[in-house]
């Protein structure tokens, strides 16, 4: 009995291969948005790096966009199209804005009323997508030491059947 326990534990050393790891490369926080070669324009850059982009809270101001907030709701109240189907729920999209108050990096997410992934008609994402690319009064925000910086940026899509409901934050 002490030979085969010996003998099974010569074949499980011997049996384990040695693998090499892999070194994982995992972003600075989550929900950092890397460049991708696919989405996105080669012409957007961060100006101070992929990692000093901050959140749109950190300056503790909020949104900040020539004009408030009202007139982003304003543009999609003139530009939105109702799209009549039976879909309600959330599209998050969250972008870059860089130390110049330009665009990019644009990122959709879906969800329906119960906060599970869902995939809306591409009439609508596209629409709002489209949409937010084309706002063009972001601000441009400073740290504590008025040094110019890159943040990220993000408006939430309340749909209800198709209809634009609400603009959030």
């Amino acid at each position: 009995m002490k030979g085969m326990f010996y003998f099974m534990c010569f074949l499980f050393l011997f049996s384990c291969k040695n693998k090499k790891t892999e070194k994982l490369i995992y972003p600075r926080q989550i929900g950092d948005i890397s460049y991708d070669v696919k989405l996105d324009s080669p012409s957007f850059i961060p100006c101070n790096g992929n990692d000093k982009i901050f959140q749109y809270f950190n300056n503790g101001k909020g949104l900040e966009y020539k004009g408030s907030k009202r007139e982003i709701e304003n543009l999609f109240k003139k530009k939105y199209t109702h799209i009549k189907v039976d879909e309600s729920g959330l599209i998050r999209i969250r972008f870059i804005v860089n130390c110049k108050g330009e665009t990019g990096r644009f990122r959709v997410i879906q969800m329906n009323n119960n906060y599970e992934q869902f995939t809306f008609d591409n009439r609508i994402t596209n629409q709002l997508l489209m949409l937010t690319q084309s706002l063009n009064g972001w601000k441009t925000k400073q740290d504590g030491r008025d040094r110019e910086i890159d943040y990220y940026q993000y408006l939430i899509f309340k749909i209800e059947k198709g209809n634009l409901i609400e603009i959030l934050p």
